[in-house]
C-alpha cells in the first residue's frame, strides 16, 4: 500500500462558509435564474457524473481517453522529472491513470477538487495503486486562485484539465482560469487539457439528453442538494430538465424549467416561479481548434500540440505556460 493521502483544504481568494447558499440566493433573486454548475458536485452529483461518462449518448469521455491513450507516451520530455501533476476538478480520477501509467517523470499527484469526500476517495484509490508517488488531495474550489501545499512549491508543475470542463466555464471567467492556471503550474510549465469541439448539434442534443435519463437526474440533484443543504423545499416533480444547442453562441445549456406557478423556500427566503420559468444550471461551450488555440495565447499559454480523434468530436491540446 502507498502512504497515506493527505488532505489540504487550500484557501481561495473571496471564499466564505456561506459562498453556495450566498450564490443561491443570488441566483435565483436575478431574472433570468441561474446557479453556478460547480455546485453540481457534492457526492450524488460527482456519482451521477461519473455514470453519465459511461452513457452510449455520451462521446466525450470515451473520445478523449482514446485520444490520451494514443498520445500519452509522447509527453514524455515534455513533463520534467519530478514533476507534481495538478488535476482541476479531478472527479473519478480515471484518465490521469493514462499519465501515471505512460509519464514517469511525474513524482507527485495533487487532485484539486470541490467536492471533499469524493476527492479523498478518488484519491486514496490512487495512492494504494501507485504506491511511490506522492498524492495529495486539495480540496478547492479549482475556478478561482488557491494555494497548493507549500511541500511542493518548488517542484516542477504539470496541468491536467480533462472532460472539457473548460467549456462550462462562460468566456471571461474561462479566460480568467486560464491566466490563474499560468501561475498555479509556473512559467514554463505544461498544461495538457481537453476541449470539446463544434459538431452536429443532433449528437450534442443527444449527448445532454440521454435516453436512461441520467443527466436530468443530474441535473435535478442540484435542487435536492439546496433542500438538504439550504432548508429547501423543491419538489423535483415540479422541475423538467432541459438542454439544447444555442447554434449562435456554440453552447449546449442546461435549465430546469418549473412545471407549474409555484413558490419555493430556500435559505430562508422565498422565491417565485411562473409555469415554463427556468433556472439556468449550465452552459457547455464547444471550440474549433483555433478559436481555443487562440484564447490560449491570449491568457499566457502557447500552443504546442492539438490532438484530436478521427471523427473530430473532440480535441486534447497540449500548452506551455510563457
Amino acid at each position: 500500500m502507498g502512504a497515506p493521502v493527505k488532505s489540504f483544504a487550500a484557501p481561495a481568494v473571496g471564499s466564505s462558509r456561506s459562498e453556495f447558499e450566498a450564490d443561491v440566493i443570488a441566483g435565483l433573486s436575478r431574472e433570468p435564474k441561474s446557479i453556478p454548475p460547480k455546485y453540481f458536485y457534492d457526492a450524488e452529483g460527482s456519482r451521477l457524473f461519473e455514470e453519465i461518462t459511461h452513457l452510449p449518448e455520451y462521446y466525450p469521455t470515451r473520445t478523449e481517453t482514446g485520444i490520451l491513450e494514443g498520445h500519452a507516451r509522447e509527453l514524455n520530455g515534455t513533463v520534467p522529472e519530478g514533476a507534481a501533476l495538478v488535476e482541476f476538478g479531478s472527479g473519478a480520477c480515471t484518465k490521469v491513470r493514462i499519465l501515471l501509467d505512460n509519464v514517469p517523470a511525474i513524482a507527485a499527484y495533487l487532485p484539486v477538487d470541490i467536492s471533499g469526500e469524493f476527492l479523498a476517495s478518488e484519491a486514496a484509490t490512487i495512492a494504494a495503486s501507485y504506491p511511490r508517488l506522492a498524492v495529495h488531495a486539495v480540496v478547492a474550489d479549482f475556478t478561482k486562485p488557491f494555494v497548493l501545499p507549500d511541500a511542493f512549491a518548488r517542484m516542477p508543475k504539470t496541468g491536467f484539465f480533462p472532460g472539457s470542463t473548460i467549456g462550462n466555464f462562460e468566456p471571461h471567467d474561462a479566460v480568467s482560469f486560464m491566466r490563474n492556471a499560468v501561475q498555479t503550474i509556473g512559467p514554463g510549465g505544461v498544461l495538457v487539457m481537453g476541449v470539446d469541439l463544434v459538431k452536429d448539434p443532433s449528437v450534442l442534443h443527444a449527448a445532454y439528453n440521454d435516453s436512461a435519463g441520467i443527466t436530468a437526474k443530474f441535473n435535478l440533484n442540484l435542487l435536492r442538494r439546496i433542500n438538504r443543504e439550504l432548508d429547501g423545499n423543491f419538489d423535483l416533480r415540479a422541475f423538467e430538465h432541459h438542454a439544447f444547442y444555442n447554434r449562435e453562441r456554440r453552447r449546449i445549456e442546461m435549465h430546469l424549467a418549473s412545471t407549474r406557478r409555484q413558490k419555493v423556500m430556500a435559505a430562508g427566503r422565498t422565491f417565485s416561479f411562473r409555469a415554463g420559468e427556468t433556472i439556468h444550471t449550465e452552459n457547455s461551450y464547444k471550440y474549433t481548434p483555433g478559436s481555443f488555440a487562440a484564447l490560449a495565447r491570449g491568457c499566457g499559454w502557447t500552443p504546442e500540440t492539438i490532438w484530436t480523434d478521427p471523427a473530430e468530436l473532440f480535441s486534447v491540446h497540449v500548452l506551455r505556460a510563457r
